[in-house]
Formats: structure tokens, sequence, C-alpha cells
């Protein structure tokens, strides 16, 4: 049965097993849709849980009696899209021909669908096992259904031009790094949330020209005016979510987070984010699948914290310093110099300019935080 606007209908999710109840809580929608294998199917869900959480029919993000049951270490994907490393993915082009911009248009969806399945897996994996503040769901909830509407209107624009999702190859990066960073929330904020997005950044107005160029307005104005501009929002609420953890107060609190002491060298990452020097070396050593094609584009806790208001007013002090100020205090440079250690063991770097500094500026990034 099609889920509907009901959340107490009974839901079924297209390639993932049936649900005899409907979810009760966000993670429990989120975990229902990334169960879901057909990426329409997926959007469409993550629209209806996005849309039910943000007007409240959706009391709680977790239920804090139980522990929430583990994300699946891959989401349920539909076996039409075929998936190969990047050293054999076809080269996108320039947009200068019809085939160029199809490839570029299909790499694109892909990415989408991919952030789709990220947005409501940092729900899953993260959210209440870090106790998260309502917040930080409703941040990424909003998240999770722009890249369902972003999806939706790529593949849509796919369809009128004659091709579909699923028609030709695409990576497994996004997942790929992912996994590296599936132990901790900063980690997977730093590369995911800030350093890919901000990355979508830098090269979506290179795409843009080139689909203009070649002649493909729709395209170019779907581009610029829907996606662009959200993806500013996405990036920001990366950085927003990176700076709160770093900045939590009172270290002996289980939601709290002390800023790390600036060292020339951690033997492991905070927040839990421990990894063997073989393993590090190992990932600074191969150069993320995400990276590589993006090269080739540039050539509340609910009722449940209410009744807890010293927790409350420590989730509020957080938030507050999650705020950008004019200069760089002590707090800031610790954040950056946390950034900068994570990204360095989890992202082979530095970046390649041109940074797209307008964008990234409108999303938080201090300029030291280009890496």
């Amino acid at each position: 049965m099609e889920a509907t606007a009901d959340a107490g209908e009974h839901v079924v999710g297209s390639g993932g097993p049936e649900v005899q109840q409907p979810p009760k809580t966000l993670v429990d929608w989120a975990l229902q849709i990334l169960s879901t294998a057909d990426p329409d199917e997926k959007a469409r869900l993550g629209d209806l849980a996005a849309s039910l959480w943000l007007r409240g029919d959706i009391p709680l993000p977790y239920d804090p009696s139980r522990p929430a049951p583990p994300p699946p270490d891959r989401p349920a994907r539909t076996a039409e899209v075929r998936l190969l490393p990047p050293s054999r993915m076809p080269k996108l082009g320039k947009g200068g021909s019809a085939q160029s911009r199809l490839a570029m248009l299909h790499s694109l969806a892909h990415t989408e669908s991919w952030a789709v399945d990220l947005s409501w897996d940092i729900v899953a994996r993260f959210g209440a096992q870090m106790r998260m503040p309502r917040e930080f769901f409703v941040d990424f909830a909003r998240v999770a259904q722009d890249e369902g509407r972003h999806y939706t209107v790529l593949s849509a624009r796919l369809r009128e031009l004659g091709s579909r999702y699923g028609a030709l190859p695409a990576h497994d990066g996004l997942w790929d790094s992912a996994m590296r960073t599936a132990h901790c929330l900063l980690a997977r904020l730093a590369v995911e949330h800030c350093v890919h997005e901000a990355r979508g950044l830098d090269v979506l107005p290179t795409t843009i020209s080139r689909f203009r160029a070649g002649g493909d307005g729709q395209t170019a104005k779907l581009l610029e005016d829907i996606i662009y501009p959200e993806e500013v929002t996405h990036c920001a609420a990366g950085v927003r979510w990176f700076r709160y953890l770093c900045l939590r107060p009172c270290i002996d609190d289980p939601i709290s987070y002390a800023v790390p002491q600036s060292e020339p060298h951690s033997p492991g990452l905070p927040g839990d984010c421990t990894a063997d020097d073989e393993a590090v070396q190992k990932v600074r050593d191969e150069p993320t699948s995400v990276q590589q094609v993006e090269d080739e584009l540039m050539s509340e806790v609910s009722q449940y914290f209410n009744r807890h208001d010293n927790m409350n007013q420590r989730i509020e002090c957080g938030l507050a310093k999650c705020k950008l100020g004019d200069g760089i205090d002590e707090d800031e440079l610790a954040v950056i110099q946390t950034f900068h250690r994570i990204v360095r063991e989890y992202f082979r770097g530095p970046l390649k300019p041109p940074f797209n500094t307008e964008a990234r500026k409108a999303a938080g990034f201090e300029p030291a935080c280009l890496v």
C-alpha cells in the first residue's frame, strides 16, 4: 500500500521489508527510507517523512526508552544502476555534445540520489547515539527533503531528454567515503557534509555554464534557481553541527563535547574517532573516488528533552556558540584546527582551486577552512 500523508497508515517501502507498524519516530522513518531500493520511492518517502516531522506530526526524533536499530551498512539500491570503480568510469566531457550533457546530468542525479541516503543515514546512525538536539534533526530532515527534490527534478529532466536515471553507469564514491566515517559524527560532518558539499558549490557554477554554453538553458536554469541556492544551506548545516560538537560544554555530561586541545598531532580523533596508523595511512594514500570525479568537473529532542531543563540549557549554550563571529577567537581556532586534522586523515588533500569563496562564505566557512 502506498504511503500517504497520514502517518498512521501502513507503509511499505519499495524494495525494502514490509513494515507492520508505521514508523513512530524520525529515526524509524530514516531506517525505512534507507531500506527502500527504488530511488523515486526513496525520494518520495523522504519528502513525506520530512513534511510530517517539520509540521509536528512525528512527535519524537527517536525513542529514548529503547536503543535505535543500527542503519544498514549499505542503503537498499535498485540494481538497474550499474556501479563502476572510478577508474573505469567513462569521461563526462565538458558539455559540448548532447551525449556529454546527458552524462553530466546523469552524474548529478546519481549524486543527489546518494545524498538522500546520506542525509537520512546521519539521522539514523548518529542522532540518537550522540543524543543530538532537536534542531539537528530539523536541519537534516530539511536537507534530505531538498536532496530528494533535487533528484526528482534531475531525473525528470533526464526523461524529458529521452533518457532515464540508470541508463548510464555511475560511481559509488560517496558511500565509500561515508563508510570511512561511519564510526564518528565529527568525521562524517567534516568529510561528507562540509568537504563534499563545499566541493559541490565549487563545481556547480562551471557545470551551469557548460549546460548554458551547450544550448541547454533549461537544465542550467534548474541548477541555478533550485539546486545551487539550496546546496549552500546544506553546507551550512554541516558547518553548524561540526562547530556545535566541538563547542559542546561540560565534558562530564553525555551530550557534552569539549573543544579539543590544539596539538600538532593526536593519536585519535575526537568524539570516539579512533583509527590505527595503518588504516589512516591507507586512507591518506588512496584518493577518494568522489574527489576524482569532482576534479574532472573542475578542469528537538521533543518531550524527553523538555523534561531536562539543565540539558536544554546546555544545548542552547552550544547552539549559541555556533554563530559566526567577526574574528577568530580561541574556540573558533580550535574548531578550525580540528576540522583540518580530521579532513587530512579522512580525505586526501589538498583540495584544488578555484574555490567558490562567495558561496562558501554564505555557508559559514572561514577562509582558514580551505584545505
